[in-house]
């Protein structure tokens, strides 16, 4: 064991998906951050290895190194890939967490598989810690498994962190099970979100919806322990990212020329297919633009990326027919002989292509309906050529919008809002793009990757080890109503 980790406890991160260790650069939000964390500090990431089986046992569990890293995987059956991942994480939460309680698909049979995938990755966890350990559970899909591991005797600080969106008070109360998701959050030590307004919301639900006593406005008691909540904005490896900018690539490059000597420009987006991306609203806005403004037929070209996301899911595969749709409407009516408005990509594209992408983009357009962070924004900045930068164009209801106010804020619900962005982002002074870019870009270089992972580690290490610690929750009744099981405190 390094000197490192005997004086600071070795870090063990929990997330659903483990990234590829064994490649430099990892793809995601959550999977670069983590995977930067780990590698600079060493430890352990556990996690599902993407792998459905028909009967997992012991022996699908496999541990593996790479360097200083340990890797901890296990497969899920179809029934948990089915009730687990596909069911209470993304019917019932994914959506509720995106404010989208039109399209939750609530059934006990996902939410009592939730639990016991849980209890799965803490009963493989479990016999892998050390005392010392320091535990980092992230998203949605593991909120339980503190309360798993408190279950199984575990005193270890162990802390929660948030990637997508914490909605309003009465969005998240609607959520059924609601009361057991609150008691299993109070067995974090230290429970983190993305933006300010997640952690108000959190707040806000708490003192209508339980018993806990707030010490200070970020710090609560509960069962005699104190529990710290807060904000930590997620960053992306600046100097990286832009390193990737300038690698040289004869078809984009060539592509740049063509349009530049046709004096086009080129609008990006990259996005999971996803409904909180807001890709069909993004769509109207572009052929606002293009019916607003005539002067930019033949010359505005819309690259919009859409890796595949989620396709078992119906509503995934509803998206991606309407985007299709559009894409022919649009094209079909404005398009020339040698000019195509849209240009839709429905498959992965690397991240080094990516970059070069966004270099060579006039406009960033980034507009999901709602999001926890959006890396993508902050990569866009970071692949931008000082001496002749792009305007990023940044939905409201972003969480990096609470950052990046020099950006082109906008309503995406609003097609007439977002068409007038793009036409003054067409239209802007190359000295006004210069100093909204020197800006950004040093907003996100103060609160890079390495700055989110210090600030929040250092909270977790912080935290005091309180004793006695609270008893986990009991299993819910499963039968009951929406509310899940009442609880001690619990006003439902």
């Amino acid at each position: 064991m390094k000197i490192k980790e005997i004086e600071m406890g070795r870090l063990v991160v929990v997330s659903n998906r483990t990234g590829d260790l064994g490649k430099k650069t990892q793809t995601g939000g959550l999977a670069v951050g983590i995977g930067d964390a780990l590698k600079s500090s060493g430890g352990m990431w556990m996690g599902w290895n993407g792998d459905v089986v028909d009967s997992p046992d012991s022996s699908n569990t496999q541990l593996e190194t790479y360097e200083n890293v340990t890797s901890l995987t296990i497969s899920l059956s179809v029934e948990e890939h089915e009730n687990y991942y596909l069911g209470f994480a993304n019917k019932v939460l994914w959506p509720s967490f995106h404010y989208r309680l039109d399209l939750m698909d609530y059934r006990t049979k996902f939410a009592k598989c939730y639990a016991a995938v849980n209890r799965k990755f803490a009963n493989t966890l479990h016999p892998h810690l050390r005392d010392s350990d320091l535990i980092w559970v992230h998203d949605y899909h593991l909120i339980p498994l503190a309360s798993e591991l408190r279950r199984k005797g575990s005193a270890h600080r162990i802390g929660f962190f948030l990637h997508v969106p914490f909605p309003s008070v009465d969005v998240f109360s609607a959520v059924p099970r609601h009361g057991w998701l609150r008691e299993c959050l109070l067995q974090y030590d230290l429970i983190g979100f993305q933006t300010k307004n997640d952690v108000q919301n959190f707040c806000s639900y708490l003192k209508e919806h339980s018993e806990v006593k707030f010490l200070a406005p970020n710090l609560i008691k509960w069962r005699g322990r104190t529990i710290s909540i807060g904000d930590f904005p997620i960053g992306i490896d600046v100097g990286q990212f832009s390193a990737m900018s300038h690698v040289s690539d004869k078809g984009i490059e060539l592509e740049r020329v063509r349009r530049s000597l046709l004096k086009r420009f080129q609008i990006i987006s990259a996005d999971r297919l996803d409904y909180s991306k807001g890709l069909p609203e993004r769509m109207k806005a572009f052929r606002k633009f293009l019916d607003s403004y005539p002067e930019y037929l033949g010359r505005a070209e819309y690259l919009q990326i859409a890796s595949p996301s989620r396709e078992d899911v119906s509503a995934y595969a509803d998206i991606r027919s309407e985007l299709e749709q559009m894409t022919g409407a649009v094209n079909g009516k404005y398009a020339d002989f040698n000019w195509a408005p849209i240009q839709y990509i429905n498959q992965s594209i690397p991240r080094e292509k990516l970059a070069l992408l966004f270099r060579c983009s006039l406009i960033g357009l980034i507009t999901p309906l709602r999001d926890g962070m959006n890396l993508v924004a902050k990569e866009y900045i970071a692949a931008q050529d000082p001496e002749d930068p792009g305007i990023l164009i940044l939905s409201k209801f972003a969480g990096a919008a609470e950052e990046l106010g020099d950006a082109l804020i906008v309503n995406p619900y609003d097609t007439n809002e977002v068409a007038q962005a793009i036409r003054k982002a067409a239209t802007m002074p190359m000295e006004e793009r210069k100093a909204r870019h020197r800006t950004l870009l040093s907003q996100i270089s103060d609160q890079d990757a390495q700055q989110w992972q210090n600030e929040y580690l250092a909270a977790l290490r912080s935290v005091q080890a309180t004793v006695p610690r609270s008893a986990p929750p009991s299993l819910p009744n499963w039968n009951e109503g929406q509310g899940g099981v009442a609880m001690p405190g619990s006003r439902h």
